[in-house]
């Protein structure tokens, strides 16, 4: 197990380098500065704010810069929020986020393990169409137009729950929780009945319903364990996908978290806010993309083989 885990781990190292790499340059390369806006600057007081911020250096020694600052986990300065750095930014932002994230993952889970399982249970009938087929919507469905939706339905017409902010209340969780998660429950509820279909027609499972157990037997204690690491598998990548993509949902919902500083960094195009941001979810996500790889491997050791026998 030791020896696959670092075989990731070794693989995420180039693959975080090149999205730090890729996006320094795009985001350098693109029009406009973090200095200009409607009101003009005086050159005097743009060329001083350039060396500041040591901008107005060869742009080769400014990535190997940001490069040599990141390995000591500084992310560097705020241009347009000065005073702050963008660790303290994303500190901010990040726990907001973050709930956000597992509150949808829960949903997201329970309504997708939950509609698999009864899909794998009786395929090609009734109850197989109907949960596959809203799993269908939800994948079809953004969040950008379900959010709306939800407000619309529940917020303003039968008036049951707020339509924005992120307080104390468990209501103000709901609507963003499911906008966020329902895209990812239809995911879910299809690797879960893709898995369980194929447990479910092995020999030991067979054998287990000739001998008299009874489906929630057959599911919990023979078929879960199996019928679920194609869900194991995903939820890294989910999780993940969750904080990044949160950041619609949150400005639908006017959410105070990640997403208002990162939508505003690129208007005011304040590099360090965005290259700071896209390096934490990039890392974010190779980490969860690692859990979820280690988990399902401790579940399936079969992954583990076919993987060391790929390299």
């Amino acid at each position: 197990m030791l020896k696959f885990i670092l075989l990731r781990m070794a693989q995420a190292i180039p693959v975080v380098l090149a999205v730090i790499t890729v996006t320094f340059f795009l985001v350098r390369a693109a029009p406009g500065g973090p200095f200009d806006s409607e009101k003009a600057v005086l050159p005097e007081v743009k060329k001083a704010l350039e060396a500041q911020y040591k901008l107005d250096v060869p742009l080769t020694d400014q990535y190997l810069g940001y490069l040599a600052d990141l390995a000591d986990g500084d992310l560097g300065p705020s241009f347009k929020y000065p005073g702050r750095s963008v660790n303290e930014i994303l500190a901010s932002g990040l726990p907001v986020t973050a709930e956000l994230g597992v509150y949808a993952l829960c949903f997201a889970l329970f309504i997708g393990v939950l509609a698999g399982i009864l899909a794998a249970l009786r395929p090609n009938t009734k109850q197989d169409y109907v949960p596959m087929t809203l799993a269908m919507i939800g994948i079809c469905m953004p969040s950008f137009l379900l959010g709306p939706i939800l407000i619309l339905v529940f917020g303003i017409y039968l008036e049951w729950l707020p339509i924005s902010g992120w307080g104390d209340l468990p209501g103000d969780k709901i609507l963003p929780s499911i906008t966020l998660g329902s895209a990812y429950a239809a995911y879910i509820a299809r690797l879960s009945r893709a898995g369980m279909l194929e447990i479910l027609s092995q020999d030991y499972i067979r054998t287990a319903r000739a001998k008299g157990a009874s489906d929630s037997r057959v599911v919990f204690k023979h078929a879960l364990r199996g019928g679920l690491i194609p869900v194991i598998a995903f939820l890294g990548p989910a999780f993940a996908g969750l904080l990044a993509g949160s950041f619609v949902v949150e400005t639908i919902f006017q959410i105070p978290g990640l997403g208002r500083f990162y939508v505003q960094a690129a208007f005011n195009r304040d590099y360090t806010m965005i290259l700071g941001t896209t390096v934490f979810l990039s890392v974010l996500i190779v980490i969860f993309n690692l859990i979820s790889d280690v988990l399902a491997a401790w579940m399936d050791p079969r992954l583990r083989t076919q993987f060391s026998k790929a390299k």
